[in-house]
Protein backbone atom coordinates (compact mmCIF):
# COMPACT_ATOMS: atom_id res chain seq x y z
CA UNK A 1 0.00 0.00 0.00
CA UNK A 2 1.47 2.89 -1.01
CA UNK A 3 1.50 6.19 1.48
CA UNK A 4 -1.32 7.96 0.17
CA UNK A 5 -4.02 5.33 -0.09
CA UNK A 6 -6.78 4.60 2.43
CA UNK A 7 -7.55 1.60 3.96
CA UNK A 8 -10.94 0.19 2.40
CA UNK A 9 -14.00 0.32 4.35
CA UNK A 10 -15.79 -3.18 5.03
CA UNK A 11 -18.96 -1.90 3.09
CA UNK A 12 -17.06 -0.54 0.20
CA UNK A 13 -15.54 -3.54 -0.25
CA UNK A 14 -18.25 -5.66 -0.41
CA UNK A 15 -19.83 -3.57 -2.82
CA UNK A 16 -16.82 -3.22 -4.82
CA UNK A 17 -16.96 -6.93 -5.00
CA UNK A 18 -19.81 -7.26 -6.12
CA UNK A 19 -20.19 -4.59 -8.37
CA UNK A 20 -16.78 -6.30 -10.15
CA UNK A 21 -18.76 -9.95 -10.10
CA UNK A 22 -21.52 -8.53 -11.91
CA UNK A 23 -19.37 -7.07 -14.54
CA UNK A 24 -17.74 -10.22 -15.25
CA UNK A 25 -20.91 -11.98 -15.29
CA UNK A 26 -21.96 -9.12 -18.35
CA UNK A 27 -19.17 -10.31 -20.33
CA UNK A 28 -19.23 -13.98 -19.83
CA UNK A 29 -16.43 -14.68 -18.16
CA UNK A 30 -16.42 -15.70 -14.40
CA UNK A 31 -13.81 -17.24 -12.81
CA UNK A 32 -13.45 -19.37 -9.15
CA UNK A 33 -12.34 -16.14 -7.92
CA UNK A 34 -15.32 -13.89 -9.02
CA UNK A 35 -17.03 -16.75 -7.33
CA UNK A 36 -15.75 -17.17 -4.23
CA UNK A 37 -15.35 -13.32 -3.74
CA UNK A 38 -19.45 -13.16 -4.37
CA UNK A 39 -20.27 -15.62 -1.82
CA UNK A 40 -17.86 -13.72 0.81
CA UNK A 41 -20.21 -10.83 0.02
CA UNK A 42 -23.36 -12.40 0.64
CA UNK A 43 -22.23 -13.51 3.83
CA UNK A 44 -21.11 -10.20 5.25
CA UNK A 45 -24.56 -8.80 3.94
CA UNK A 46 -26.08 -11.61 6.23
CA UNK A 47 -24.15 -10.82 9.30
CA UNK A 48 -24.96 -7.16 9.35
CA UNK A 49 -27.13 -6.55 12.19
CA UNK A 50 -30.17 -5.64 9.68
CA UNK A 51 -32.65 -7.38 11.99
CA UNK A 52 -31.86 -6.34 15.30
CA UNK A 53 -35.01 -4.44 15.48
CA UNK A 54 -37.09 -6.97 14.21
CA UNK A 55 -35.61 -9.39 17.07
CA UNK A 56 -36.48 -6.19 19.58
CA UNK A 57 -40.23 -6.82 18.06
CA UNK A 58 -40.36 -10.52 18.40
CA UNK A 59 -38.99 -10.14 22.08
CA UNK A 60 -41.94 -8.22 23.18
CA UNK A 61 -44.08 -10.29 21.37
CA UNK A 62 -43.18 -13.25 22.88
CA UNK A 63 -43.44 -11.21 26.72
CA UNK A 64 -46.86 -9.80 25.98
CA UNK A 65 -48.42 -13.61 25.01
CA UNK A 66 -46.44 -14.35 28.37
CA UNK A 67 -48.50 -11.57 30.20
CA UNK A 68 -51.46 -12.74 28.63
CA UNK A 69 -51.23 -16.97 29.48
CA UNK A 70 -50.58 -15.67 32.81
CA UNK A 71 -53.54 -13.68 33.18
CA UNK A 72 -55.97 -16.55 31.71
CA UNK A 73 -53.74 -19.32 34.25
CA UNK A 74 -54.73 -16.67 37.07
CA UNK A 75 -58.82 -16.81 35.74
CA UNK A 76 -58.82 -20.23 35.52
CA UNK A 77 -57.24 -20.59 39.51
CA UNK A 78 -59.32 -18.29 40.36
CA UNK A 79 -62.43 -20.35 39.19
CA UNK A 80 -60.83 -23.60 40.80
CA UNK A 81 -61.06 -21.13 44.20
CA UNK A 82 -64.20 -20.43 43.97
CA UNK A 83 -65.36 -23.82 43.12
CA UNK A 84 -63.61 -25.31 46.29
CA UNK A 85 -65.51 -22.63 47.99
CA UNK A 86 -68.77 -23.20 46.67
CA UNK A 87 -67.90 -26.80 47.47
CA UNK A 88 -67.58 -25.79 51.12
CA UNK A 89 -70.66 -24.03 51.56
CA UNK A 90 -72.71 -26.98 49.88
CA UNK A 91 -71.14 -29.13 52.76
CA UNK A 92 -71.88 -27.34 55.47
CA UNK A 93 -75.16 -26.45 53.80
CA UNK A 94 -75.88 -30.61 54.11
CA UNK A 95 -75.04 -30.94 57.42
CA UNK A 96 -77.36 -28.05 59.00
CA UNK A 97 -79.91 -29.96 56.70
CA UNK A 98 -79.39 -33.11 57.89
CA UNK A 99 -79.15 -31.62 62.24
CA UNK A 100 -82.35 -29.97 61.27
CA UNK A 101 -83.95 -33.48 59.70
CA UNK A 102 -82.61 -34.76 63.59
CA UNK A 103 -83.99 -32.20 65.61
CA UNK A 104 -87.33 -32.22 63.53
CA UNK A 105 -87.70 -36.14 64.75
CA UNK A 106 -86.64 -35.18 67.91
CA UNK A 107 -88.98 -32.92 68.53
CA UNK A 108 -92.18 -34.95 66.92
CA UNK A 109 -91.04 -37.91 69.40
CA UNK A 110 -91.13 -35.77 72.23
CA UNK A 111 -94.51 -34.26 71.83
CA UNK A 112 -93.96 -31.60 69.33
CA UNK A 113 -92.02 -28.83 70.83
CA UNK A 114 -91.80 -26.59 67.36
CA UNK A 115 -90.49 -23.51 69.15
CA UNK A 116 -87.51 -25.30 69.74
CA UNK A 117 -87.28 -26.39 66.52
CA UNK A 118 -87.36 -23.27 65.16
CA UNK A 119 -84.61 -21.51 67.23
CA UNK A 120 -82.08 -24.37 66.51
CA UNK A 121 -83.38 -23.06 62.75
CA UNK A 122 -82.24 -19.76 63.21
CA UNK A 123 -78.71 -20.77 64.35
CA UNK A 124 -75.80 -21.28 62.33
CA UNK A 125 -72.57 -23.59 62.78
CA UNK A 126 -71.24 -20.92 65.09
CA UNK A 127 -74.04 -20.75 67.29
CA UNK A 128 -74.15 -24.21 67.82
CA UNK A 129 -70.33 -23.93 69.28
CA UNK A 130 -70.35 -23.30 72.93
CA UNK A 131 -68.23 -21.17 74.48
CA UNK A 132 -67.48 -21.42 77.84
CA UNK A 133 -67.03 -18.32 79.95
CA UNK A 134 -62.72 -17.88 80.71
CA UNK A 135 -63.49 -18.00 84.74
CA UNK A 136 -66.07 -20.83 84.79
CA UNK A 137 -63.57 -24.36 84.16
CA UNK A 138 -60.12 -24.84 85.05
CA UNK A 139 -57.10 -26.72 82.54
CA UNK A 140 -56.39 -29.97 83.55
CA UNK A 141 -52.89 -30.14 82.69
CA UNK A 142 -52.01 -26.34 83.78
CA UNK A 143 -50.06 -26.66 86.97
CA UNK A 144 -49.06 -23.54 88.91
CA UNK A 145 -51.07 -20.91 90.30
CA UNK A 146 -49.46 -18.80 87.48
CA UNK A 147 -50.57 -20.44 84.83
CA UNK A 148 -52.51 -18.86 81.77
CA UNK A 149 -55.16 -21.04 80.71
CA UNK A 150 -57.34 -19.68 77.46
CA UNK A 151 -61.09 -21.39 78.52
CA UNK A 152 -62.74 -21.08 75.60
CA UNK A 153 -63.97 -24.74 75.34
CA UNK A 154 -65.49 -25.59 72.28
CA UNK A 155 -68.38 -28.88 72.76
CA UNK A 156 -70.79 -30.39 70.68
CA UNK A 157 -74.30 -28.53 70.70
CA UNK A 158 -76.20 -31.84 71.45
CA UNK A 159 -76.58 -32.82 74.86
CA UNK A 160 -75.97 -36.00 76.49
CA UNK A 161 -79.67 -36.18 77.59
CA UNK A 162 -81.40 -34.99 73.91
CA UNK A 163 -79.54 -37.65 72.53
CA UNK A 164 -79.94 -40.61 74.64
CA UNK A 165 -84.01 -39.80 73.99
CA UNK A 166 -84.11 -40.73 71.24
CA UNK A 167 -82.93 -44.62 70.05
CA UNK A 168 -80.29 -45.14 67.68
CA UNK A 169 -78.77 -48.32 66.15
CA UNK A 170 -76.05 -46.57 65.18
CA UNK A 171 -72.63 -46.02 67.49
CA UNK A 172 -72.63 -42.48 68.87
CA UNK A 173 -69.38 -40.83 68.48
CA UNK A 174 -66.94 -39.58 72.11
CA UNK A 175 -67.39 -36.33 72.67
CA UNK A 176 -64.44 -34.00 74.02
CA UNK A 177 -63.65 -30.45 74.34
CA UNK A 178 -60.27 -28.30 74.15
CA UNK A 179 -58.52 -26.11 76.01
CA UNK A 180 -55.52 -24.42 75.40
CA UNK A 181 -53.05 -23.50 78.00
CA UNK A 182 -49.55 -21.85 78.39
CA UNK A 183 -47.94 -21.32 81.54
CA UNK A 184 -46.48 -17.78 82.48
CA UNK A 185 -47.39 -15.00 84.67
CA UNK A 186 -51.37 -13.92 84.54
CA UNK A 187 -52.38 -11.67 81.84
CA UNK A 188 -55.24 -10.63 79.68
CA UNK A 189 -54.32 -12.68 76.89
CA UNK A 190 -56.96 -14.12 75.07
CA UNK A 191 -56.62 -16.97 72.26
CA UNK A 192 -57.90 -16.07 68.70
CA UNK A 193 -57.35 -19.31 67.09
CA UNK A 194 -60.54 -19.79 65.16
CA UNK A 195 -61.76 -23.16 65.92
CA UNK A 196 -64.90 -25.40 65.47
CA UNK A 197 -66.44 -28.60 67.05
CA UNK A 198 -68.76 -30.39 65.11
CA UNK A 199 -70.04 -33.93 66.21
CA UNK A 200 -66.73 -34.99 67.49
CA UNK A 201 -64.74 -33.65 64.81
CA UNK A 202 -61.81 -30.69 64.93
CA UNK A 203 -61.95 -28.14 61.97
CA UNK A 204 -59.47 -25.26 62.48
CA UNK A 205 -58.45 -22.45 60.37
CA UNK A 206 -55.73 -21.13 62.46
CA UNK A 207 -53.49 -22.89 65.28
CA UNK A 208 -52.62 -21.70 68.58
CA UNK A 209 -48.69 -22.25 70.04
CA UNK A 210 -50.12 -23.15 72.81
CA UNK A 211 -50.42 -26.56 74.43
CA UNK A 212 -53.73 -28.14 73.63
CA UNK A 213 -55.80 -30.96 76.14
CA UNK A 214 -58.04 -33.48 74.75
CA UNK A 215 -60.57 -33.98 77.67
CA UNK A 216 -63.73 -36.41 76.75
CA UNK A 217 -66.71 -35.78 77.86
CA UNK A 218 -68.81 -39.48 77.07
CA UNK A 219 -66.24 -42.18 76.79
CA UNK A 220 -64.90 -43.53 73.79
CA UNK A 221 -66.47 -46.69 71.97
CA UNK A 222 -65.06 -47.58 68.54
CA UNK A 223 -61.12 -47.71 67.62
CA UNK A 224 -59.30 -47.72 64.68
CA UNK A 225 -56.22 -49.95 64.72
CA UNK A 226 -53.59 -49.53 61.86
CA UNK A 227 -50.55 -51.58 61.49
CA UNK A 228 -47.20 -51.51 59.33
CA UNK A 229 -47.38 -54.76 56.40
CA UNK A 230 -45.30 -57.70 56.80
CA UNK A 231 -43.83 -57.21 60.18
CA UNK A 232 -44.11 -60.11 62.55
CA UNK A 233 -43.83 -58.20 65.80
CA UNK A 234 -46.49 -56.21 64.67
CA UNK A 235 -48.54 -58.84 63.56
CA UNK A 236 -47.95 -60.00 67.44
CA UNK A 237 -48.55 -57.01 69.07
CA UNK A 238 -51.35 -56.62 66.97
CA UNK A 239 -53.37 -59.56 68.21
CA UNK A 240 -52.77 -58.73 71.89
CA UNK A 241 -54.01 -55.54 72.01
CA UNK A 242 -56.89 -56.39 69.86
CA UNK A 243 -58.03 -59.14 72.61
CA UNK A 244 -56.77 -56.56 75.12
CA UNK A 245 -59.14 -53.91 74.05
CA UNK A 246 -62.59 -56.42 73.30
CA UNK A 247 -62.43 -57.97 76.54
CA UNK A 248 -60.86 -55.46 78.90
CA UNK A 249 -61.83 -51.99 77.83
CA UNK A 250 -65.43 -53.36 75.42
CA UNK A 251 -64.49 -51.14 72.63
CA UNK A 252 -65.83 -51.66 69.25
CA UNK A 253 -62.81 -52.25 67.05
CA UNK A 254 -61.84 -51.16 63.26
CA UNK A 255 -59.31 -52.94 61.28
CA UNK A 256 -58.18 -52.85 57.47
CA UNK A 257 -59.44 -55.41 55.12
CA UNK A 258 -55.85 -56.81 55.04
CA UNK A 259 -55.28 -56.96 58.56
CA UNK A 260 -59.25 -58.80 59.62
CA UNK A 261 -58.12 -61.15 57.08
CA UNK A 262 -54.81 -62.14 59.04
CA UNK A 263 -56.88 -61.84 62.23
CA UNK A 264 -58.65 -64.75 60.92
CA UNK A 265 -56.75 -66.44 59.78
CA UNK A 266 -54.68 -66.81 63.14
CA UNK A 267 -58.05 -67.72 64.90
CA UNK A 268 -61.96 -67.43 63.90
CA UNK A 269 -62.27 -65.71 67.69
CA UNK A 270 -61.55 -62.97 65.77
CA UNK A 271 -64.47 -62.21 64.12
CA UNK A 272 -65.54 -59.56 66.11
CA UNK A 273 -63.90 -56.57 64.28
CA UNK A 274 -65.04 -54.69 61.44
CA UNK A 275 -63.88 -53.47 58.34
CA UNK A 276 -65.18 -51.22 55.71
CA UNK A 277 -66.00 -53.20 52.41
CA UNK A 278 -65.19 -49.94 49.83
CA UNK A 279 -64.02 -46.54 49.64
CA UNK A 280 -67.48 -45.24 49.96
CA UNK A 281 -67.89 -46.57 53.38
CA UNK A 282 -63.98 -45.57 54.33
CA UNK A 283 -65.03 -41.73 53.63
CA UNK A 284 -67.25 -42.40 56.05
CA UNK A 285 -65.32 -43.65 58.68
CA UNK A 286 -65.09 -40.74 60.97
CA UNK A 287 -67.89 -40.89 61.67
CA UNK A 288 -67.72 -43.73 63.50
CA UNK A 289 -64.80 -43.75 64.76
CA UNK A 290 -63.55 -41.89 68.35
CA UNK A 291 -59.98 -42.97 68.42
CA UNK A 292 -56.68 -44.24 66.00
CA UNK A 293 -53.97 -46.47 67.30
CA UNK A 294 -51.14 -46.82 64.67
CA UNK A 295 -48.46 -49.85 65.13
CA UNK A 296 -45.37 -48.91 63.10
CA UNK A 297 -43.33 -45.68 62.37
CA UNK A 298 -43.85 -42.28 61.25
CA UNK A 299 -44.96 -43.59 57.70
CA UNK A 300 -47.81 -45.43 59.38
CA UNK A 301 -48.87 -42.36 60.88
CA UNK A 302 -49.07 -40.55 56.99
CA UNK A 303 -50.83 -43.67 55.67
CA UNK A 304 -53.66 -43.15 58.45
CA UNK A 305 -54.12 -39.36 58.05
CA UNK A 306 -54.12 -40.03 54.16
CA UNK A 307 -57.16 -42.10 54.60
CA UNK A 308 -58.99 -39.21 55.92
CA UNK A 309 -59.80 -36.78 53.39
CA UNK A 310 -61.79 -34.55 56.09
CA UNK A 311 -61.76 -34.28 59.81
CA UNK A 312 -59.64 -36.66 61.40
CA UNK A 313 -60.32 -38.21 65.20
CA UNK A 314 -57.05 -38.34 67.64
CA UNK A 315 -54.54 -41.06 66.81
CA UNK A 316 -52.40 -42.53 69.46
CA UNK A 317 -49.13 -43.44 67.37
CA UNK A 318 -47.03 -46.51 68.96
CA UNK A 319 -43.55 -46.34 68.18
CA UNK A 320 -42.64 -49.69 65.99
CA UNK A 321 -40.27 -47.71 63.15
CA UNK A 322 -36.81 -46.96 62.85
CA UNK A 323 -36.58 -42.66 64.07
CA UNK A 324 -40.15 -41.76 65.43
CA UNK A 325 -40.68 -38.62 65.19
CA UNK A 326 -44.49 -38.64 65.32
CA UNK A 327 -44.50 -41.91 67.75
CA UNK A 328 -43.64 -40.67 71.42
CA UNK A 329 -45.60 -44.10 72.92
CA UNK A 330 -43.52 -47.43 73.61
CA UNK A 331 -45.22 -50.94 72.45
CA UNK A 332 -44.27 -52.39 75.79
CA UNK A 333 -46.01 -50.73 77.93
CA UNK A 334 -49.50 -50.17 75.45
CA UNK A 335 -51.88 -50.70 78.49
CA UNK A 336 -50.48 -48.09 80.44
CA UNK A 337 -50.71 -45.74 77.74
CA UNK A 338 -54.19 -47.03 76.27
CA UNK A 339 -55.67 -47.17 80.08
CA UNK A 340 -54.41 -43.56 80.66
CA UNK A 341 -55.39 -42.05 76.99
CA UNK A 342 -59.36 -43.46 77.45
CA UNK A 343 -59.60 -41.49 80.78
CA UNK A 344 -58.23 -38.48 79.96
CA UNK A 345 -57.15 -35.89 79.62
CA UNK A 346 -54.57 -36.11 77.37
CA UNK A 347 -52.09 -33.32 75.69
CA UNK A 348 -52.23 -33.70 71.87
CA UNK A 349 -50.18 -31.70 69.16
CA UNK A 350 -52.64 -30.55 65.95
CA UNK A 351 -50.53 -30.76 63.03
CA UNK A 352 -51.82 -29.17 60.14
CA UNK A 353 -51.98 -30.69 56.31
CA UNK A 354 -51.34 -29.09 53.40
CA UNK A 355 -54.22 -28.61 51.18
CA UNK A 356 -53.22 -29.21 46.96
CA UNK A 357 -54.67 -28.73 43.75
CA UNK A 358 -53.26 -29.45 40.11
CA UNK A 359 -54.05 -26.68 37.68
CA UNK A 360 -53.62 -27.68 34.31
CA UNK A 361 -52.83 -25.45 31.38
CA UNK A 362 -54.53 -27.91 28.70
CA UNK A 363 -58.19 -28.29 30.55
CA UNK A 364 -60.73 -26.67 29.19
CA UNK A 365 -62.61 -26.02 32.02
CA UNK A 366 -62.31 -25.91 35.82
CA UNK A 367 -63.83 -29.42 36.20
CA UNK A 368 -60.89 -30.87 34.69
CA UNK A 369 -58.89 -29.67 37.32
CA UNK A 370 -56.70 -32.06 39.93
CA UNK A 371 -57.22 -32.18 43.47
CA UNK A 372 -57.33 -31.82 46.41
CA UNK A 373 -54.06 -33.85 47.48
CA UNK A 374 -53.46 -33.61 51.23
CA UNK A 375 -50.05 -34.24 52.69
CA UNK A 376 -48.98 -34.26 56.27
CA UNK A 377 -45.27 -34.00 55.84
CA UNK A 378 -43.85 -32.52 52.30
CA UNK A 379 -44.78 -31.61 48.55
CA UNK A 380 -41.44 -32.24 46.87
CA UNK A 381 -41.36 -30.46 43.31
CA UNK A 382 -38.42 -31.58 41.31
CA UNK A 383 -36.69 -32.62 37.70
CA UNK A 384 -37.26 -36.57 37.92
CA UNK A 385 -34.77 -38.00 35.15
CA UNK A 386 -34.66 -34.61 33.09
CA UNK A 387 -30.75 -33.73 33.08
CA UNK A 388 -31.94 -29.86 32.58
CA UNK A 389 -32.37 -27.71 36.22
CA UNK A 390 -35.77 -27.12 37.13
CA UNK A 391 -37.99 -23.52 35.95
CA UNK A 392 -39.76 -22.72 38.48
CA UNK A 393 -41.70 -19.53 39.40
CA UNK A 394 -43.46 -19.32 42.66
CA UNK A 395 -46.12 -16.64 43.89
CA UNK A 396 -47.00 -16.10 47.33
CA UNK A 397 -50.94 -14.51 47.48
CA UNK A 398 -50.02 -13.21 43.67
CA UNK A 399 -46.71 -11.80 44.95
CA UNK A 400 -44.24 -13.13 43.13
CA UNK A 401 -41.51 -14.92 45.68
CA UNK A 402 -38.66 -15.97 43.35
CA UNK A 403 -37.82 -18.29 40.00
CA UNK A 404 -36.12 -21.81 41.43
CA UNK A 405 -33.17 -22.92 39.18
CA UNK A 406 -32.10 -26.08 40.74
CA UNK A 407 -33.33 -29.56 41.11
CA UNK A 408 -36.62 -28.87 42.45
CA UNK A 409 -38.50 -26.97 45.67
CA UNK A 410 -40.00 -28.64 48.82
CA UNK A 411 -42.81 -26.75 50.28
CA UNK A 412 -43.39 -28.40 53.73
CA UNK A 413 -45.56 -28.16 57.05
CA UNK A 414 -44.05 -28.08 60.61
CA UNK A 415 -44.44 -31.70 61.10
CA UNK A 416 -42.71 -32.52 58.09
CA UNK A 417 -39.99 -29.88 58.79
CA UNK A 418 -37.51 -33.42 59.96
CA UNK A 419 -38.26 -34.95 57.06
CA UNK A 420 -37.19 -34.01 53.17
CA UNK A 421 -36.54 -30.49 54.28
CA UNK A 422 -34.24 -30.82 56.77
CA UNK A 423 -32.45 -33.21 54.16
CA UNK A 424 -32.36 -30.60 51.90
CA UNK A 425 -31.20 -28.08 53.97
CA UNK A 426 -33.92 -26.66 56.27
CA UNK A 427 -34.38 -25.68 59.31
CA UNK A 428 -36.07 -27.75 62.09
CA UNK A 429 -39.39 -26.55 63.30
CA UNK A 430 -41.78 -27.19 66.55
CA UNK A 431 -44.59 -28.86 65.21
CA UNK A 432 -46.78 -26.04 67.28
CA UNK A 433 -45.60 -23.05 65.20
CA UNK A 434 -47.89 -22.03 62.83
CA UNK A 435 -46.18 -21.74 58.92
CA UNK A 436 -45.07 -23.42 55.60
CA UNK A 437 -41.82 -24.20 55.02
CA UNK A 438 -40.32 -22.88 51.67
CA UNK A 439 -36.51 -25.32 50.86
CA UNK A 440 -34.98 -25.12 47.61
CA UNK A 441 -33.30 -28.65 46.41
CA UNK A 442 -29.43 -27.80 45.59
CA UNK A 443 -30.35 -24.46 43.97
CA UNK A 444 -28.03 -23.48 41.27
CA UNK A 445 -27.11 -19.88 43.31
CA UNK A 446 -25.48 -19.72 46.68
CA UNK A 447 -27.28 -17.04 47.89
CA UNK A 448 -30.77 -19.19 48.17
CA UNK A 449 -31.76 -19.60 51.45
CA UNK A 450 -35.10 -21.41 52.68
CA UNK A 451 -38.13 -19.85 53.47
CA UNK A 452 -40.53 -20.00 56.51
CA UNK A 453 -43.79 -18.25 55.38
CA UNK A 454 -47.13 -17.95 57.29
CA UNK A 455 -49.81 -20.76 56.85
CA UNK A 456 -52.49 -18.27 56.33
CA UNK A 457 -50.60 -17.41 52.49
CA UNK A 458 -51.34 -19.52 49.57
CA UNK A 459 -48.69 -20.45 47.22
CA UNK A 460 -48.31 -20.81 43.77
CA UNK A 461 -45.56 -22.63 41.60
CA UNK A 462 -46.16 -22.52 37.92
CA UNK A 463 -43.85 -24.65 35.25
CA UNK A 464 -43.42 -21.26 33.15
CA UNK A 465 -43.35 -21.78 29.24
CA UNK A 466 -40.07 -21.61 28.47
CA UNK A 467 -39.09 -23.94 30.73
CA UNK A 468 -36.50 -26.69 28.63
CA UNK A 469 -37.73 -29.48 30.46
CA UNK A 470 -41.11 -30.49 32.71
CA UNK A 471 -41.51 -30.92 36.23
CA UNK A 472 -42.53 -33.93 38.98
CA UNK A 473 -44.75 -33.43 41.52
CA UNK A 474 -45.34 -36.02 44.63
CA UNK A 475 -47.57 -35.72 47.59
CA UNK A 476 -45.91 -37.36 50.88
CA UNK A 477 -43.50 -39.38 48.52
CA UNK A 478 -46.59 -41.11 46.49
CA UNK A 479 -48.99 -39.79 43.81
CA UNK A 480 -46.47 -38.83 41.44
CA UNK A 481 -47.54 -36.57 38.73
CA UNK A 482 -46.32 -34.57 35.54
CA UNK A 483 -46.67 -30.88 35.36
CA UNK A 484 -45.79 -29.55 31.99
CA UNK A 485 -45.52 -26.33 30.88
CA UNK A 486 -48.10 -23.73 31.91
CA UNK A 487 -49.30 -26.43 34.60
CA UNK A 488 -49.88 -24.79 38.00
CA UNK A 489 -49.79 -26.04 41.38
CA UNK A 490 -51.85 -24.07 44.19
CA UNK A 491 -50.52 -25.02 47.69
CA UNK A 492 -52.55 -23.75 51.22
CA UNK A 493 -52.94 -25.23 54.85
CA UNK A 494 -55.94 -27.56 54.92
CA UNK A 495 -58.57 -27.04 57.20
CA UNK A 496 -58.63 -30.30 59.05
CA UNK A 497 -55.52 -30.91 61.44
CA UNK A 498 -54.02 -34.34 62.28
CA UNK A 499 -54.32 -34.16 66.38
CA UNK A 500 -51.59 -36.72 67.61
CA UNK A 501 -51.71 -38.02 71.50
CA UNK A 502 -48.24 -36.76 73.43
CA UNK A 503 -46.95 -38.71 75.92
CA UNK A 504 -45.58 -36.01 77.98
CA UNK A 505 -46.78 -32.35 75.68
CA UNK A 506 -45.59 -31.23 72.52
CA UNK A 507 -42.59 -29.44 73.33
CA UNK A 508 -41.11 -32.31 75.32
CA UNK A 509 -41.77 -34.89 72.49
CA UNK A 510 -40.49 -33.09 69.78
CA UNK A 511 -37.51 -31.98 71.89
CA UNK A 512 -36.68 -36.00 72.53
CA UNK A 513 -37.23 -36.55 69.55
CA UNK A 514 -34.54 -34.35 67.84
CA UNK A 515 -32.33 -35.81 70.65
CA UNK A 516 -33.04 -39.51 70.06
CA UNK A 517 -33.33 -40.17 66.15
CA UNK A 518 -31.49 -37.30 65.15
CA UNK A 519 -28.37 -37.17 68.14
CA UNK A 520 -29.04 -33.73 67.63
CA UNK A 521 -26.03 -31.50 69.29
CA UNK A 522 -24.27 -34.76 70.23
CA UNK A 523 -20.13 -34.36 70.87
CA UNK A 524 -17.65 -35.36 73.03
CA UNK A 525 -17.26 -33.11 75.96
CA UNK A 526 -14.67 -30.34 75.97
CA UNK A 527 -11.48 -31.44 78.26
CA UNK A 528 -11.03 -29.17 81.38
CA UNK A 529 -7.67 -27.38 80.82
CA UNK A 530 -7.74 -25.24 83.47
CA UNK A 531 -5.34 -25.21 86.53
CA UNK A 532 -5.73 -28.02 89.16
CA UNK A 533 -5.63 -27.35 93.14
CA UNK A 534 -2.71 -29.11 94.67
Amino acid sequence: MYKGDSPMSPSKSTSANVNASMSQAENGSVDSFSVLNSEQAVRELIQEPLLQGIDDHLIEFSEALRTVAKALRRVTEGKASAQAEAAEWKRKYELERARNLQLEQKVLSLGGQFSELNDERAGNLEDRTVLSDANSDQCELCSGKDDICAHEVLRDGESDSDSSAIPNKMTRKASFKLSWCCKGEKSDRHKHDIVSFEKGNITTAERSSKQISLKWESPPQTVLILTKPNSTSVRILCLEMVRWLKEQKKLNIFVEPRVKSELLTESSYYSFVQTWPDDKELLLLHTKVDLIVTLGGDGTVLWAASMFKGPVPPIVPFSLGSLGFMTPFYSEHYREYLNSILHGPISITLRHRLQCHIIRDEAKSEYENEGPMLVLNEVTIDRGISSFLTNLECYCDNSFVTCVQGDGLILSTTSGSTAYSLAAGGSMVHPQVPGILFTPICPHSLSFRPLILPEHVTLRVVVPFNSRSQAWVSFDGKGRKQLAPGDALVCSMAPWPVPTACQVDSTSDFLRSIHDGLHWNLRKTQSFDGPRDS
